[in-house]
């Protein structure tokens, strides 16, 4: 009797566990709390090397994985971390391994879509920086395949994790500055007259595997500008400072007037101060229509001439006072003066009552400064609560894709140089197939998003 019990308990664990290791390459157990989270980090250059610090902070967290395709790089980052981690020169690899709980990602927004779909199908959590993706489409795929996998996924729109940015929407939603009808975000960058300058094509440098860079975008000869940072001005990889920091904006300015999407767009600008090789605006300026509202995205190439009376780079303005708000340093709100009574019109016999009449306005609230800091440490600190404890993050993919997109069809706006009306529901332009097609690329072979 005991030999037949033992036989169909060994057959029982056998089919378990056979049944685990057909799913995908993930931990199997799930993480306490005192748990530390296994990292993988695509991407260690620039912004992922200031990931690295930020995950770092947390003593729950381990980084088991770095991946580049720039040796440089990867070699700083082993350094940052201890040098315990596996390296890996390919995206895929680091995903395969297998009790790794989540990946962080931070490459050039050409890539997240696929790196993000490869992760979310391996059973890993996600990290990835913002502007979530480069079209809309891939945004779209993104946020199917996370809702399909049940993966905890956060982007890296970091104000979202801030407790002051989250008191100054509360107060713009309970109508602290009244109805606002402008919302504006600021972008302010001098560079001298020769930008980036124009450097003739070449070599990769020592260490880059420049195809692989590359990845799904278009094949050209290496150039200095086109790589590390400096890819932010070439189309092929980015939308510029409009979707990078505009992405941030917008996410706030949606949030704050409780909307996820624009109705309409209109951009224009051009390379009017310097003279590189870059192929997208210094100077530029952005309009959304939203119900109710204009939402206004400026880029100066100026950095002393604040675009408000602060400097700061979000305003709101309402019929009760304005909001400025800047990630470093909190929010303050200016009170309107409004009148106490209606002014009788304005005749030869009622001038001196009338000037009276103007002097008893009075403000429509009391002003209010709050001081805070937006920390990328605290958006971490998030996402690895949210990997143990299975809960949705402060920044979802979902809501990443529509702060991303409100940006990329400002970018379509630009490319085409036309007023565009967009479809929110049906995340596509309407009346414009010429627009429409610029929602999607093709990838170059053999790299493909399934």
């Amino acid at each position: 009797m005991s030999q037949s019990i033992n036989r169909r308990t060994f057959h029982k664990k056998a089919a378990v566990m056979g049944a685990l290791a057909a799913l995908p390459s993930t931990r199997l157990m799930a993480l306490h709390s005192n748990d530390p989270v296994r990292l993988g980090v695509i991407g260690v250059g620039n912004r992922g090397d200031q990931l690295l610090d930020a995950f770092l902070v947390h003593k729950d967290c381990e980084i088991a994985a770095l991946c580049d395709v720039y040796e440089p790089y990867l070699d700083a980052a082993q350094k940052k971390v201890g040098g315990k981690s596996t390296l890996y020169h390919d995206f895929r690899k680091l995903i395969e391994q297998k009790d790794l709980d989540a990946v962080v990602i931070a490459t050039p927004d050409h890539w997240h879509a696929l790196q993000f779909v490869a992760a979310c199908r391996a059973g890993k959590d996600v990290y990835v920086e913002k502007p979530l993706s480069l079209t809309i489409s891939e945004g779209q795929k993104m946020v199917a395949v996370a809702q399909e996998t049940g993966r905890i996924t956060q982007v890296g729109l970091h104000r979202r994790s801030s407790s002051f940015i989250h008191e100054a929407v509360r107060q713009i939603r309970d109508g602290a500055i009244g109805k606002v009808t402008v919302a504006k975000c600021y972008h302010l960058r001098n560079e001298s007259t020769q930008g980036i300058g124009s450097p003739p094509d070449g070599d990769p440098p020592a260490g880059l595997d420049w195809d692989l860079w590359l990845g799904p975008a278009p094949k050209v000869p290496f150039n200095p500008n086109r790589c590390l940072y400096k890819f932010r001005w070439f189309w092929d990889y980015s939308g510029g400072q409009l979707t990078n920091f505009g992405a941030h904006y917008l996410d706030v300015i949606q949030w704050a007037l409780g909307q996820d999407a624009p109705q309409a767009v209109f951009a224009a600008g051009g390379k009017y101060a310097v003279a590189d090789n870059r192929e997208i605006p210094d100077t530029m300026e952005v309009i959304w229509e939203y119900p109710g509202a204009l939402v206004i995205f400026s880029q100066f190439n100026a950095s002393q001439s604040p675009g408000n009376i602060k400097g700061c780079e979000l305003e709101f303005r309402g019929t009760k006072g304005t909001m400025l708000i800047n990630e470093g340093s909190g929010f303050e709100i200016i009170a309107e003066s409004t009148r106490t009574r209606e002014l009788p019109a304005l005749s030869p016999l009622n001038r001196k009552e009338n000037a009276l009449q103007s002097q008893s306005a009075r403000k429509a609230r009391e002003p209010v400064v709050v001081r805070g800091r937006a920390e990328t440490a605290d958006h971490t600190r998030n996402f690895l609560d949210c990997v143990k404890s299975r809960k949705s993050t402060n920044c979802p993919v979902d809501v990443g894709h529509r702060s991303t997109s409100a940006t990329l069809v400002a970018k379509i706006a630009l490319r085409l140089g036309r007023h565009l009306t967009w479809d929110g529901k049906a995340e596509k332009f309407s009346h414009d197939e010429e627009a429409n097609r610029l929602l999607a690329y093709e990838y170059r072979s053999p790299w493909q998003l399934a």
